[in-house]
């Protein structure tokens, strides 16, 4: 089936998904390209996800109450004042800043390489890419430029929208632990956090498409979010679903190496590492598919809504 045809079908979830991983595998020369691209971020992944698992262990601890007779009534930042040290909070600094720098960086630029030549082969003919063809295809200034820009405001509304989920699930933590006497917040902390999350997911594949309509059609900033935000509009629940999936893999692949204490180090926290990467490849591509799907979507509504007006004249 040609890509002409693939794009006029009306994806779901697991369609997406399918024409992602089968992009992926269609060309050899493009998975031995996203291997050696990615290489450098699943380098950095392995150390930051090991200070990441450390970090979250002794937070967890410094949460912990010492003394449970006296513990009545607990407030995060009560157990968080009276417990942390310099140190600790140098780490915290440390870690904020390895995220929002380095790691940034290093997956805008594996993101820009592997969506751009991802859509090259989507978008072709049969004609599979030569490997010196993806190696010489330059990135243009005004691409990288408007990508980064959008990147920036994606960032800024994820981070902020993460540290909402995280300072419910640390209030949820200490409120579950006095369940009887807290048994309301409780169920109102749980309840905000599940819709938060779902909030977070919708917002996530319009924010990866804001990406990825920078990456194409080198829209930046605010434009790219606005016009994601009108081509996903009627495909929310297909993006919240599609983000869940990735969500998940990414919960299923971290919880066994943190119970199990893989990031301690070793060959363990390489394996997780290599499968998450795999994720976020797939997680990309998917993303672009899902953009052309819903674009498809918006002018097929366009055309018919213009059909309509003409038949009713």
């Amino acid at each position: 089936m040609g890509t002409d045809n693939r794009k006029n079908l009306r994806l779901e979830v697991f369609g997406i998904l399918k024409e992602a991983v089968s992009i992926l595998c269609k060309n050899i020369n493009f998975l031995i390209f996203t291997i050696i691209v990615s290489f450098p971020l699943l380098s950095f992944m392995v150390y930051y996800e090991t200070f990441l698992f450390k970090t979250m262990v002794e937070t967890w601890d410094l949460l912990s109450p010492r003394d449970y007779s006296n513990y009545n009534r607990p407030l995060p930042y009560q157990l968080i004042t009276e417990n942390m040290n310099r140190d600790f909070a140098y780490k915290l600094i440390q870690l904020g800043l390895l995220y929002l720098v380095p790691l940034h960086l290093l997956e805008l630029f594996t993101m820009l390489l592997t969506i751009d030549l991802a859509s090259k082969i989507y978008s072709s003919e049969d004609r599979p890419l030569t490997f010196k063809e993806m190696i010489e295809k330059p990135i243009y200034k005004a691409k990288l430029s408007s990508t980064f820009i959008t990147s920036v405001y994606v960032l800024f509304l994820s981070t902020c929208t993460l540290l909402g989920l995280i300072w419910l699930v640390i209030n949820y933590s200490i409120m579950l632990r006095n369940f009887i006497y807290n048994v309301l917040f409780t169920v109102i902390y749980g309840a905000a956090f599940v819709a938060l999350l779902m909030k977070y997911l919708e917002w996530s594949a319009q924010w990866n498409v804001s990406v990825v309509i920078s990456i194409l059609e080198k829209v930046k900033g605010v434009e790219a979010l606005v016009l994601s935000a009108y081509l996903c509009r009627g495909s929310e629940k297909r993006g919240r679903l599609l983000m869940l999936v990735f969500f998940a893999w990414g919960v299923c692949l971290r919880l066994p190496c943190l119970v199990l204490g893989c990031y301690e180090g070793g060959f363990g926290m390489v394996l997780q590492n290599v499968f998450n990467s795999l994720g976020n490849v797939i997680k990309w591509i998917a993303c672009m598919v899902y953009f052309y799907d819903c674009k498809t979507r918006i002018l097929e509504k366009k055309v018919d809504e213009e059909v309509g007006n003409v038949e009713s004249s």
